[in-house]
């Protein structure tokens, strides 16, 4: 059976990446990139803070983890809630004990729902980062220009309400984009977007609207695709976090600083029995030589100034 020629005709299509936001290039002929301290690899731990509607939106399409059973689903809404519950603070709790900072990617709906959560990540001194305003705000081509502006502009808003700092950072469900999302970003103020994943540093893009980093949050390292989805252990988790760490090292000792990026979902790793290895890996990392942590600001902040 053949395709269809149109199957192949979609817009943007042309030779080459299909956008002019970027060059390519190639990691390993780079300039270097020189970390604070002179260190090597920094581990940037991103936490997914997410609330789900209990009545899931489709359109353009539904949310990973969102409900799966006829309304109204309470054992995925209960289960997902565990995470701000429960699940959050011992992450919290796991950071404090190591002295590490994070970037926790936040629902506007979180800061509504629930302000004193937010104001308890900012006072131990993490970054919040924007991730929509719910679970239900998916992104993806088709969606009006207006709405995912207006998507943008409610979740910066519902958080700096509540947090303070207007958040730099933006994560999108999913990781999807349309093809307006980094252009409405840099419109937006943002200084660094966590969409794209094809790359082990950060890179710079020209939009229409001015410049954004893109800090790639590897979908391949998250607990969500280790633990969910190819129902690995945690124990084989930590163990393929050890392995990147030490690849990326040995990379950095060549061709400059590395980024290690953890993508960690509060319902899923903060599990008890899951706790004492994601503590150990945690306490791992910050015995290693050239290691250090950092948030998502802080490694666009230094890693700006260093791109071409």
């Amino acid at each position: 059976m053949t395709l269809d020629p149109s199957y192949l005709d979609y817009p943007m299509r042309r030779k080459g990446m299909d956008h002019d936001l970027y060059p390519w290039s190639n990691i390993f002929e780079r300039g270097a990139l020189n970390w604070p301290g002179g260190q090597k690899v920094l581990t940037w731990i991103v936490i997914d803070l997410e609330w789900f509607p209990i009545t899931p939106n489709d359109k353009p399409f539904r949310a990973p983890g969102h409900m799966q059973t006829v309304y109204p689903d309470y054992r995925h809404y209960t289960s997902r809630d565990y995470g701000n519950r429960v699940g959050i603070y011992r992450l919290l709790d796991a950071l404090e004990k190591i002295g590490a900072k994070a970037s926790i990617a936040a629902n506007s709906a979180i800061a509504e729902r629930y302000p004193v959560l937010i104001r308890d990540i900012v006072s131990a001194g993490h970054e919040i980062i924007a991730h929509a305003t719910d679970m239900n705000a998916t992104i993806a081509s088709g969606v009006p220009e207006d709405e995912e502006r207006a998507i943008i502009a409610s979740s910066l808003d519902g958080i700096e309400k509540v947090a303070g700092p207007r958040p730099t950072g933006w994560l999108s469900i999913a990781r999807s984009q349309s093809f307006n999302t980094p252009s409405l970003l840099a419109e937006a103020g943002l200084t660094y977007m966590c969409d794209w994943v094809n790359d082990d540093l950060p890179y710079r893009m020209q939009t229409p609207e001015g410049p954004i980093l893109n800090l790639p949050l590897n979908h391949e390292l998250s607990d969500r695709q280790i633990l969910n989805v190819q129902q690995q252990s945690m124990a084989s988790y930590c163990e393929q976090m050890q392995d990147a760490f030490a690849w990326l090292k040995a990379e950095a000792d060549h061709h400059g600083g590395r980024m290690l990026s953890l993508n960690i979902t509060p319902y899923i790793t903060g599990l008890p029995y899951r706790m004492a290895e994601f503590e150990g890996l945690l306490q791992w990392l910050s015995q290693q030589p050239g290691h250090g942590f950092a948030t998502g600001a802080q490694i666009a902040a230094a890693a700006d100034p260093q791109l071409d």
